[in-house]
Protein backbone atom coordinates (compact mmCIF):
# COMPACT_ATOMS: atom_id res chain seq x y z
CA UNK A 1 0.00 0.00 0.00
CA UNK A 2 1.01 3.33 -0.73
CA UNK A 3 1.97 5.52 2.55
CA UNK A 4 1.25 8.60 0.94
CA UNK A 5 -2.35 8.23 -0.01
CA UNK A 6 -4.56 10.43 1.30
CA UNK A 7 -5.81 9.53 5.09
CA UNK A 8 -9.98 8.37 5.35
CA UNK A 9 -11.56 7.82 8.78
CA UNK A 10 -12.83 4.18 9.25
CA UNK A 11 -15.87 2.95 11.36
CA UNK A 12 -14.38 -0.21 12.04
CA UNK A 13 -10.74 -1.30 12.07
CA UNK A 14 -9.85 -4.37 12.53
CA UNK A 15 -6.14 -5.20 13.20
CA UNK A 16 -5.41 -8.88 13.28
CA UNK A 17 -7.18 -11.44 10.83
CA UNK A 18 -5.89 -14.40 11.70
CA UNK A 19 -8.64 -17.53 12.19
CA UNK A 20 -10.89 -14.86 14.90
CA UNK A 21 -10.41 -12.12 13.04
CA UNK A 22 -10.95 -13.74 10.08
CA UNK A 23 -14.28 -15.45 11.15
CA UNK A 24 -15.75 -12.13 12.61
CA UNK A 25 -14.95 -10.32 9.29
CA UNK A 26 -17.13 -13.23 7.38
CA UNK A 27 -19.54 -12.62 10.06
CA UNK A 28 -19.55 -8.82 9.63
CA UNK A 29 -19.84 -9.58 5.53
CA UNK A 30 -22.89 -11.99 6.16
CA UNK A 31 -24.48 -9.34 8.40
CA UNK A 32 -24.80 -6.77 5.40
CA UNK A 33 -22.16 -3.93 7.02
CA UNK A 34 -20.93 -2.26 4.41
CA UNK A 35 -17.89 -2.62 2.87
CA UNK A 36 -16.71 1.25 2.95
CA UNK A 37 -16.92 1.16 6.99
CA UNK A 38 -14.52 -1.67 7.78
CA UNK A 39 -10.80 -1.17 7.19
CA UNK A 40 -8.32 -4.60 7.68
CA UNK A 41 -4.86 -4.08 9.47
CA UNK A 42 -2.94 -7.79 8.52
CA UNK A 43 0.37 -7.12 7.14
CA UNK A 44 0.75 -10.95 6.11
CA UNK A 45 -2.80 -11.67 4.35
CA UNK A 46 -3.43 -14.67 3.44
CA UNK A 47 -5.69 -15.28 -0.07
CA UNK A 48 -8.41 -16.24 1.57
CA UNK A 49 -8.73 -13.09 3.42
CA UNK A 50 -7.80 -10.90 -0.15
CA UNK A 51 -10.53 -12.84 -1.90
CA UNK A 52 -13.32 -11.78 0.92
CA UNK A 53 -11.97 -8.11 0.54
CA UNK A 54 -12.26 -8.00 -2.65
CA UNK A 55 -15.61 -9.57 -2.89
CA UNK A 56 -16.99 -7.48 0.07
CA UNK A 57 -15.63 -4.22 -0.33
CA UNK A 58 -13.37 -4.58 3.22
CA UNK A 59 -10.19 -2.21 3.28
CA UNK A 60 -7.00 -3.84 3.65
CA UNK A 61 -4.58 -1.03 4.93
CA UNK A 62 -1.75 0.08 6.57
CA UNK A 63 -2.22 1.91 10.27
CA UNK A 64 -0.68 5.03 8.05
CA UNK A 65 -4.07 5.27 5.66
CA UNK A 66 -6.33 5.50 8.40
CA UNK A 67 -7.10 7.50 10.85
CA UNK A 68 -8.59 6.37 14.40
CA UNK A 69 -11.70 4.69 13.84
CA UNK A 70 -14.81 4.84 15.84
CA UNK A 71 -14.18 1.01 16.95
CA UNK A 72 -10.98 -0.53 16.72
CA UNK A 73 -11.05 -4.14 17.39
CA UNK A 74 -8.04 -6.14 18.13
CA UNK A 75 -7.64 -9.65 17.01
CA UNK A 76 -3.71 -10.30 17.69
CA UNK A 77 -2.04 -12.80 18.76
CA UNK A 78 -1.68 -11.85 22.55
CA UNK A 79 2.49 -12.25 22.90
CA UNK A 80 2.34 -9.26 19.62
CA UNK A 81 0.28 -6.67 22.06
CA UNK A 82 3.63 -4.64 22.94
CA UNK A 83 5.22 -4.73 19.47
CA UNK A 84 1.40 -3.72 18.59
CA UNK A 85 1.57 -0.31 20.76
CA UNK A 86 2.67 1.91 18.78
CA UNK A 87 0.00 1.67 16.53
CA UNK A 88 -2.87 1.35 19.13
CA UNK A 89 -1.08 4.61 20.22
CA UNK A 90 -1.92 5.89 16.83
CA UNK A 91 -5.21 4.50 16.40
CA UNK A 92 -7.06 4.63 19.09
CA UNK A 93 -8.50 8.05 20.44
CA UNK A 94 -10.22 9.22 23.05
CA UNK A 95 -13.82 8.73 21.66
CA UNK A 96 -12.59 5.35 20.16
CA UNK A 97 -14.36 1.99 21.33
CA UNK A 98 -11.50 -0.23 22.21
CA UNK A 99 -12.67 -4.04 21.69
CA UNK A 100 -10.18 -6.28 22.49
CA UNK A 101 -10.28 -10.61 21.82
CA UNK A 102 -6.95 -11.03 23.52
CA UNK A 103 -6.44 -14.15 25.65
CA UNK A 104 -5.23 -13.17 29.20
CA UNK A 105 -4.35 -9.44 28.28
CA UNK A 106 -7.03 -7.31 31.00
CA UNK A 107 -8.65 -3.95 30.19
CA UNK A 108 -5.34 -2.71 32.39
CA UNK A 109 -2.90 -4.53 29.94
CA UNK A 110 -4.62 -2.55 27.01
CA UNK A 111 -5.13 0.86 28.78
CA UNK A 112 -1.34 0.64 29.23
CA UNK A 113 -0.65 0.19 25.61
CA UNK A 114 -3.09 2.88 24.60
CA UNK A 115 -3.07 5.75 26.72
CA UNK A 116 -5.95 7.59 24.91
CA UNK A 117 -8.23 4.66 25.28
CA UNK A 118 -11.38 5.38 27.26
CA UNK A 119 -13.62 3.29 26.50
CA UNK A 120 -12.79 -0.82 26.59
CA UNK A 121 -14.47 -3.90 25.91
CA UNK A 122 -12.43 -7.17 26.61
CA UNK A 123 -14.17 -10.14 24.79
CA UNK A 124 -13.78 -13.79 24.28
CA UNK A 125 -15.05 -15.78 21.92
CA UNK A 126 -14.56 -19.05 21.00
CA UNK A 127 -13.49 -21.33 17.82
CA UNK A 128 -17.30 -22.28 16.64
CA UNK A 129 -17.61 -18.47 15.42
CA UNK A 130 -16.13 -19.88 12.25
CA UNK A 131 -19.07 -21.48 11.61
CA UNK A 132 -21.00 -18.34 13.32
CA UNK A 133 -22.01 -20.63 16.32
CA UNK A 134 -19.16 -18.81 18.68
CA UNK A 135 -20.36 -18.09 22.44
CA UNK A 136 -18.40 -14.85 23.32
CA UNK A 137 -18.30 -13.27 26.83
CA UNK A 138 -17.78 -9.91 27.16
CA UNK A 139 -16.82 -7.21 29.87
CA UNK A 140 -17.33 -3.67 29.19
CA UNK A 141 -15.93 -1.02 31.73
CA UNK A 142 -17.41 1.88 32.95
CA UNK A 143 -16.40 4.78 30.30
CA UNK A 144 -18.37 2.20 27.38
CA UNK A 145 -21.49 4.15 26.51
CA UNK A 146 -24.28 2.58 25.66
CA UNK A 147 -24.52 3.05 21.53
CA UNK A 148 -20.48 1.98 22.27
CA UNK A 149 -22.02 -1.30 23.94
CA UNK A 150 -24.13 -1.51 21.57
CA UNK A 151 -21.98 -1.67 18.53
CA UNK A 152 -20.03 -4.20 20.20
CA UNK A 153 -22.81 -6.51 20.93
CA UNK A 154 -23.39 -5.99 16.93
CA UNK A 155 -20.04 -7.01 15.88
CA UNK A 156 -19.47 -10.01 18.14
CA UNK A 157 -23.17 -11.30 17.78
CA UNK A 158 -22.46 -11.56 14.03
CA UNK A 159 -20.24 -15.00 14.96
CA UNK A 160 -22.39 -16.36 17.72
CA UNK A 161 -24.22 -16.03 21.04
CA UNK A 162 -22.60 -13.04 23.21
CA UNK A 163 -22.78 -12.90 27.26
CA UNK A 164 -22.13 -9.84 28.95
CA UNK A 165 -20.33 -9.87 32.09
CA UNK A 166 -20.69 -7.78 35.63
CA UNK A 167 -16.93 -8.27 36.62
CA UNK A 168 -13.66 -8.81 34.18
CA UNK A 169 -12.75 -12.05 36.55
CA UNK A 170 -15.20 -13.59 35.09
CA UNK A 171 -13.39 -13.82 31.62
CA UNK A 172 -11.23 -16.02 33.14
CA UNK A 173 -14.35 -18.69 33.90
CA UNK A 174 -15.30 -18.01 30.83
CA UNK A 175 -12.29 -18.71 28.81
CA UNK A 176 -12.51 -22.39 31.16
CA UNK A 177 -15.99 -23.05 29.92
CA UNK A 178 -16.74 -21.38 26.32
CA UNK A 179 -13.33 -20.59 25.07
CA UNK A 180 -11.57 -24.29 25.90
CA UNK A 181 -15.17 -25.47 25.72
CA UNK A 182 -14.94 -26.90 22.37
CA UNK A 183 -11.72 -29.28 22.77
CA UNK A 184 -13.98 -30.87 25.66
CA UNK A 185 -16.83 -31.81 23.39
CA UNK A 186 -14.37 -32.75 20.95
CA UNK A 187 -12.44 -35.52 22.97
CA UNK A 188 -15.49 -36.32 24.02
CA UNK A 189 -16.32 -37.32 20.07
CA UNK A 190 -13.06 -39.47 20.83
CA UNK A 191 -13.43 -41.25 23.16
CA UNK A 192 -17.09 -42.19 22.42
CA UNK A 193 -15.68 -43.46 19.26
CA UNK A 194 -13.20 -45.09 20.76
CA UNK A 195 -15.55 -47.01 23.31
CA UNK A 196 -17.40 -48.07 20.31
CA UNK A 197 -14.95 -49.49 18.38
CA UNK A 198 -14.60 -51.09 22.15
CA UNK A 199 -17.93 -52.79 21.76
CA UNK A 200 -17.32 -54.32 18.35
CA UNK A 201 -17.88 -51.21 15.94
CA UNK A 202 -15.22 -50.91 13.00
CA UNK A 203 -13.17 -47.64 13.55
CA UNK A 204 -14.80 -45.71 10.52
CA UNK A 205 -18.40 -46.50 11.94
CA UNK A 206 -17.58 -45.87 15.14
CA UNK A 207 -16.23 -42.42 14.55
CA UNK A 208 -18.78 -41.59 11.97
CA UNK A 209 -21.55 -42.71 14.54
CA UNK A 210 -19.94 -40.64 17.50
CA UNK A 211 -19.42 -37.57 15.56
CA UNK A 212 -23.02 -37.44 13.93
CA UNK A 213 -24.37 -38.44 17.52
CA UNK A 214 -22.51 -35.23 18.86
CA UNK A 215 -23.56 -32.53 15.96
CA UNK A 216 -27.50 -33.73 16.21
CA UNK A 217 -27.72 -33.69 19.94
CA UNK A 218 -26.12 -29.87 19.53
CA UNK A 219 -29.06 -29.59 16.98
CA UNK A 220 -31.46 -30.21 19.58
CA UNK A 221 -30.33 -27.64 22.47
CA UNK A 222 -29.70 -24.86 19.32
CA UNK A 223 -33.44 -25.83 18.32
CA UNK A 224 -35.33 -26.02 21.22
CA UNK A 225 -33.73 -23.43 23.77
CA UNK A 226 -36.65 -23.47 26.45
CA UNK A 227 -36.12 -26.96 27.17
CA UNK A 228 -33.26 -27.43 29.55
CA UNK A 229 -30.39 -29.69 29.14
CA UNK A 230 -31.61 -32.23 31.86
CA UNK A 231 -35.06 -32.55 29.81
CA UNK A 232 -33.64 -33.41 27.13
CA UNK A 233 -31.62 -36.03 28.65
CA UNK A 234 -34.52 -37.55 30.49
CA UNK A 235 -36.49 -37.20 27.20
CA UNK A 236 -33.72 -39.63 25.68
CA UNK A 237 -33.64 -42.26 29.34
CA UNK A 238 -36.24 -44.63 29.45
CA UNK A 239 -36.19 -46.24 33.08
CA UNK A 240 -34.15 -49.88 33.00
CA UNK A 241 -32.96 -49.16 29.52
CA UNK A 242 -29.47 -49.19 28.02
CA UNK A 243 -29.47 -45.13 28.42
CA UNK A 244 -30.62 -45.63 32.34
CA UNK A 245 -27.63 -48.24 32.31
CA UNK A 246 -25.19 -45.77 30.59
CA UNK A 247 -26.16 -42.53 32.37
CA UNK A 248 -25.68 -44.73 35.69
CA UNK A 249 -21.72 -44.82 34.95
CA UNK A 250 -21.67 -41.59 33.99
CA UNK A 251 -23.30 -39.90 36.71
CA UNK A 252 -22.01 -42.04 39.64
CA UNK A 253 -20.16 -40.08 42.07
CA UNK A 254 -16.95 -40.39 40.29
CA UNK A 255 -18.08 -39.82 37.37
CA UNK A 256 -18.61 -37.78 34.65
CA UNK A 257 -19.33 -34.38 36.48
CA UNK A 258 -16.87 -34.12 39.26
CA UNK A 259 -14.49 -34.55 35.96
CA UNK A 260 -15.69 -31.60 34.52
CA UNK A 261 -15.85 -29.48 37.68
CA UNK A 262 -11.50 -30.44 37.88
CA UNK A 263 -11.14 -30.19 34.34
CA UNK A 264 -12.62 -26.46 34.15
CA UNK A 265 -10.88 -24.99 37.53
CA UNK A 266 -7.90 -26.52 36.27
CA UNK A 267 -8.46 -24.24 32.95
CA UNK A 268 -9.33 -21.46 35.31
CA UNK A 269 -6.36 -21.49 37.05
CA UNK A 270 -4.39 -21.48 33.98
CA UNK A 271 -6.21 -18.66 32.75
CA UNK A 272 -5.55 -16.81 35.89
CA UNK A 273 -2.08 -17.32 35.67
CA UNK A 274 -1.75 -16.45 32.49
CA UNK A 275 -3.84 -12.92 33.21
CA UNK A 276 -1.35 -12.30 35.96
Amino acid sequence: MNAARREEPATVALVGAGKMGFALLSGWAKQGISGRDVSVIEPHPSAELIELCKARGFRLASAAEIKPPQTLLLAIKPQMLDEAAPLLVRLVAEDTLFLSILAGKSVRDLAARAPKARAIVRAMPNTPAAVGRGATGAFANNRVTEPQKEAAQSLLAAVGDVEWLDREEWIDAVTAVSGSGPAYVFYFVEALAKAGVEAGLPEPVAARLARATVEGAGELLYAQPDISPEKLRENVTSPGGTTAAALGVLMAENGLEPILLRAVRAAKLRAEELSG
